[in-house]
């Protein structure tokens, strides 16, 4: 740190004390702070509105296909037409199952009723079911992060600024006001924005996550009820 740089800045200051110009009279470590926090701010919205499109997208198209599901078509068809290139999660599950249940029929002939077609189906509607929750849960940690951890970079950001001002202050003998607010303003800044990448990040998760379980329970409980239309139906081949 050269506090003669700085003692030269604060000796005269230049009164003005908006976003732009404390960011740009900033110490070089802080700048690359507010600039880190900054980028993670934008992408944490970016991820949120990501999330919250797919969710609305796959709630709706899950919505769709339970009710062709329930209407008392063929299940044959049905996979035909959806369950064999699925395009949203719950249609993956139940191309899982049907797929499972398919090559179960062909192989096992008087074994359907046994419990090893009910288990491989379930493990497959399983897997599947981990498999695109996986897929929707893709950068929630990293909101987690951002809401955890970005009030102590920011926190990170003022403490190294005020202490270059403080420095810079011992260096002139000069404390008055108007010679400390800028430095002090400038370093507090850096703790502003991490708290504004923080803050919206942690709410995102909450609701996310809370949405995302919902989504979670409804995949897990069409493949329970589907595992049982299926068990009915390979004991009726028996």
């Amino acid at each position: 740190m050269d506090p003669t740089v700085t003692a030269t800045t604060l000796a005269a200051p230049t009164g003005d004390l908006s976003l732009a110009s404390l960011f740009w009279q900033a110490d070089i470590v802080v700048k690359l702070v507010m600039i880190m926090l900054l980028a993670a701010s934008i992408w944490v919205w970016a991820i949120v509105f990501e999330k919250v499109t797919a969710l609305r997208r796959v709630n709706r198209l899950a919505a769709a296909f339970e009710e062709r599901f329930w209407s008392g078509g063929s299940l044959e068809d049905l996979y035909d037409a959806e369950g064999a290139r699925p395009l949203h999660p719950i249609a993956a599950v139940f191309g899982a199952a049907m797929g499972e249940w398919r090559r179960s029929s062909r192989v096992a002939g008087a074994d359907m009723a046994r419990g090893s077609v009910r288990d491989r189906i379930d493990r497959a509607m399983n897997v599947t079911v981990t498999r695109e929750m996986e897929r929707l849960e893709r950068w929630m940690v990293f909101l987690a992060s951002v809401g955890s951890i970005g009030p102590f970079i920011g926190l990170f950001g003022t403490v190294w600024g005020i202490m270059h001002s403080f420095s810079a202050i011992a260096a002139m003998h000069n404390t008055n006001l108007s010679v400390v607010a800028p430095g002090i303003a400038e370093a507090l800044f850096a703790t502003a924005i991490g708290l504004v990448a923080a803050i919206p990040a942690v709410l995102a998760y909450n609701q996310i996550s809370t949405a995302l379980g919902r989504f979670a329970s409804r995949l897990e409980g069409f493949g329970v009820e589907f595992g049982a239309i299926l068990s009915r139906q390979s004991e009726e081949k028996v």
